[in-house]
């Protein structure tokens, strides 16, 4: 294999992970991603940087988490020309192209992609120096204020969605596009098809609204499990926002929400297959590439009477997340493909991993020395770690290093830290400081409906915690010095 191979990064939003063929689900339709599943490396423990779309692209994007960066809230994009994973590659020759969305929503749009194919470019950034007065128009949302999720839930069920598959359907053309430009161009013939190639194509699916095919809605629509009069969990933040069964909406209408969520996963998930189909098509064999799909964050879809995101609840945090090396790779590290009937995966990861770690992961498949300290965001180094040692199933350091953990964030204020089974999460917040913390232990509790923070047979596990949470400049006694997780060696 090339020390520069080729990689397809396909990313989706607000997929939550257990909706999919090779994660048991008996309902869901995902052959392409089962395909993956069965072939490559599933990382179960997954975790998003921060569970709510725009920051977590950006830490994503950066390899560091949303402290570190500075995207901690919806609409902090990173700085013009920030040290990205598409920007370190492109430094060492690869042709860096995203097809989709990106979400930089600042001055810089590329944030070191070469090419960018797709409708997802704006920026809304104000303009300091500006005369346009402050009730224009343009200086606010073009919608009103309502209640967002029984709106979607409401008018969810056949439909295609403005910002999801329409800007969808360009970012397949563009691809599909690009791909005849680089390996065939049947018009010029200026085909180059030995140039290391990072392709990206980043769907808005299946981020509400829920809409689908009507052939797709009247398939799940008598299949799909709901989350039906789920209780509240007992806590100020998350319990916010919910959704009631029988007050705000309908079991029939939380049916057809859900149908049409099913819908929009196998809709990507056809997508997607077209795409590897026209790689063949174009002379490329896709066992020739290392590919990767994942997700931003998840989708609560009920479960908690919540919906939407936000939470650190697993449907919410917790996101798909499998890389498929090229076939001599997958032979060299004995990876033994599933069985396409029992939903085996090649290999199955069980450690804590986060989307940041993508950013470490993609310069050690590619041969990319990391970049300084210095040349990151803030000069404040990388929140990374390589995934290559996990996939090659070498877990001691993970285990010793780094903790087996995992961080997430939300604004400023909340905190998960994921260790083993047991998920911290600290709130400072004026409307938490009754129930400051939280603690789940997945192992006994996977439903997550206990908190147990003041249970005496997990005191060392918490004080453990706190210690942690104040290095990251959360808790009573946060660091002010706070630079990185500490990763680094």
């Amino acid at each position: 294999m090339t020390d520069q191979p080729n990689i397809l990064f396909l990313m989706s939003d607000e997929h939550r992970p257990d909706v999919t063929g090779y994660e048991g689900n008996p309902v869901v339709r995902t052959p392409l991603m089962d395909k993956l599943a069965r072939e490559g490396i599933v990382f179960r423990n997954a975790y998003t940087a921060s569970p709510i779309c725009m920051p977590t692209r950006q830490c994503m994007a950066a390899g560091q988490l949303p402290r570190t960066c500075g995207s901690q809230r919806y609409g902090e994009d990173l700085p013009p020309f920030s040290m990205t994973f598409s920007r370190r590659l492109g430094q060492y020759g690869y042709s860096t192209v995203c097809c989709g969305k990106l979400h930089h929503d600042g001055p810089d749009q590329m944030q070191g992609w070469e090419r960018r194919i797709g409708s997802n470019t704006r920026v809304i950034t104000p303009d300091p120096d500006a005369v346009v007065p402050p009730d224009h128009p343009t200086r606010h949302m073009p919608y009103k204020l309502r209640d967002k999720d029984v709106w979607e839930i409401q008018n969810a069920g056949v439909g295609r969605g403005s910002g999801t598959q329409v800007p969808d359907e360009l970012s397949t053309l563009g691809v599909i596009r690009f791909l005849e430009a680089r390996y065939t161009d049947p018009y010029y013939d200026r085909v180059s098809p030995n140039v290391p190639t990072l392709l990206k194509l980043s769907y808005n699916r299946p981020h509400y609204p829920y809409l689908t095919t009507e052939e797709l809605f009247t398939y799940y629509l008598p299949r799909v499990p709901i989350f039906d009069n789920e209780p509240l969990f007992d806590h100020p933040f998350l319990a916010q926002r919910c959704v009631k069964v029988n007050e705000d909406v309908t079991p029939r209408e939380i049916t057809r929400a859900t149908a049409a969520y099913y819908g929009m996963i196998e809709e990507i998930d056809t997508d997607y297959a077209k795409v590897m189909d026209h790689m063949h098509h174009v002379g490329q064999d896709p066992d020739d590439w290392w590919i990767i799909y994942t997700s931003d964050h998840g989708e609560m879809l009920g479960e908690h009477s919540i919906w939407e995101k936000q939470k650190f609840f697993e449907a919410s945090a917790r996101i798909p997340f499998i890389i498929r090396p090229p076939r001599a790779i997958r032979e060299a590290w004995g990876v033994q493909p599933g069985s396409e009937w029992d939903g085996r995966a090649g290999r199955v990861v069980n450690e804590n991993i986060n989307l940041c770690d993508l950013f470490a992961t993609l310069c050690d498949i590619t041969n990319t020395p990391l970049p300084d300290d210095e040349k990151t965001v803030n000069g404040a180094g990388l929140d990374s770690r390589s995934l290559l040692p996990l996939m090659q199933g070498q877990a001691d350091e993970w285990h010793t290093r780094y903790h087996n953990e995992s961080i997430s964030q939300f604004g400023a204020t909340n905190l998960m830290i994921k260790r083993d089974d047991l998920k911290y999460q600290r709130y400072d917040r004026e409307d938490c400081t009754d129930q400051p913390e939280v603690l789940f232990d997945l192992a006994a509790e996977p439903d997550e409906r206990r908190n147990l923070i003041n249970e005496p047979k997990y005191a060392n596990a918490i004080a453990t915690f706190r210690k942690r949470c104040s290095e990251l400049g959360f808790g009573d006694s946060p660091d002010a010095a706070y630079r990185n997780a500490g990763y680094g060696k």
